[in-house]
């Protein structure tokens, strides 16, 4: 099966599952609150095809490339950087944090749509900077700038761990892709891990005191913890059924958002979770195949990173879940309800399919073409020699000096190299070599035939 196709159809599974669950979950809550039980359940529906439709629109008719060279980048980064910093200013707090924004009876919130600027961002760097990776200071100072300013900013802003955690490994996949050098990236993992640590002040500080240990404070930060662990447990390996969960009945706070991973092990049981962790594989999956066969780079770090940020999401919410992480308040994609969540989701889907969409543009060799970097390296001894043999061939000629001689080259490839989808590296730089020996007799022969007619 196709990788867009997989995509398309294990978004649409999810979003089913979001529906389903999220009725079963939010339906005490409506009833509390004095709404239609219905209420909670039509605005996800609502949401969702909305997204659904920006989605198709986005793949059918917004090419990727315009993202490098357009006005779309431009034009969001100043839309969110505008939002961040009017939750800064103006922003509305809930459970310990100011992430939102409300306006006219809507809420927003900034965080979710930053993630895809910030990686396309550093797709668009990493991509203008592709032929200077062996530069060791630019390299560093360029990855440095590109990992710890977003990372930054989140922190200052809103005092977001879960959205830098998320934006900082679809920065991490986008320069992996990229392939900037390992001697870069790994000092630099060190660096951010530091980073995250001494940033542990305050509330962040009692919440991993709580994660450690979630019955030190079991009515307090350590409930939602507590309670989820009872609803896997109570779900066994078959669920209770649709519907029949108990803990959505006040025990877990917003059971229908972030710990709604928990009413579906409680419902579903283990295997209605296995197949949720199984259908975000196939999201991870059906991405990097669609990075892989991206017609450039930049479609490839655009691709995969936007695919390592929503499944990393995804996994972050289940580890929250399951008492593997402290909790964060990052919801589930596609599932959990939320507007900019759902939207956020639906948006980068959208934009991997558009690179999908691109592959099919070229035919195999174009596209073989687009992601080579032909690089030259002068030798001396046989810069003299080709300058030899031009002034013999062309007599009257002027001497070109050894740096535009005709010299060594060798083709790199720029657009994708993690394990399992890179094949062999011999066999790879020979494919490449012969398509760039094809592309130079290509050329010699246009230029014979363009003399021929000159002659005539």
């Amino acid at each position: 099966m196709m990788p867009r196709v997989l995509l398309v159809v294990a978004t649409i599974l999810l979003s089913l599952i979001g529906l389903v669950v999220g009725f079963s979950a939010s339906s005490i809550e409506a009833i509390n609150l004095g709404n239609s039980v219905y209420s909670y359940v039509v605005k996800q529906a609502v949401l969702m095809v909305g997204g659904g439709l920006l989605a198709f629109l986005i793949a059918r008719f917004l090419p990727y490339e315009k993202w490098l060279q357009g006005w779309c980048f431009p034009a969001a980064w100043l839309c969110i950087v505008a939002l961040l910093l009017a939750v800064y200013f103006m922003g509305t707090s809930a459970l310990g944090a100011t992430r939102w924004i409300y306006f006219m009876g809507f809420s927003l919130q900034p965080s979710e749509l930053a993630k895809i600027v910030f990686v396309i961002a550093a797709a668009r760097i990493v991509y203008a900077y592709r032929n200077e990776f062996r530069d060791f200071r630019q390299t560093a100072l360029v990855a440095f700038a590109l990992v710890v300013l977003p990372l930054g900013f989140l922190f200052v802003t809103q005092s977001d761990m879960g959205t830098a955690i998320i934006v900082v490994m679809g920065v991490f996949a986008v320069m992996w892709v990229g392939e900037v050098p390992l001697k870069v990236l790994g000092p630099l993992f060190v660096v951010v891990v530091g980073i995250g640590a001494l940033s542990l002040a305050g509330y962040r500080a009692d919440r991993i005191a709580v994660w450690l240990d979630p019955w030190s404070d079991p009515y307090g930060l350590g409930r939602q913890s507590i309670r989820s662990l009872y609803a896997l447990a109570e779900g066994g390996f078959f669920g209770v059924g649709i519907g029949n969960s108990r803990e959505k009945f006040q025990y877990i706070s917003e059971a229908e958002n972030d710990f709604i991973f928990a009413i579906v092990g409680e419902e579903l049981g283990m295997l209605g979770a296995l197949a949720v962790v199984a259908l975000f594989l196939v999201v991870l999956y059906a991405g990097l195949r669609i990075a892989h066969r991206a017609p450039d780079s930049f479609g490839a770090m655009m691709a995969g990173g936007l695919t390592v940020t929503l499944v990393v999401q995804a996994f972050l919410n289940i580890a929250v879940v399951t008492g593997l992480f402290p909790v964060t308040g990052k919801p589930l994609p596609f599932i959990s309800s939320g507007g900019s969540s759902i939207l956020a989701s639906m948006l980068m889907v959208g934009l991997i399919l558009s690179v999908s969409k691109g592959s099919n543009v070229l035919t195999p060799y174009e596209r073989r073409r687009n992601d080579l970097n032909v690089i030259r390296v002068e030798h001396p001894a046989r810069a003299r020699a080709s300058s030899a043999t031009s002034d013999a061939d062309s007599p009257g000629s002027k001497r070109r000096g050894a740096g535009k001689a005709a010299g060594r080259s060798f083709v790199r490839d720029t657009a994708f190299s993690l394990p399992g989808f890179a094949g062999k590296r011999r066999e790879r730089r020979a494919e490449e070599d012969a398509a760039a020996r094809a592309d130079r007799r290509e050329r010699a022969q246009r230029r014979a035939r363009d003399s021929e007619r000159g002659k005539r």
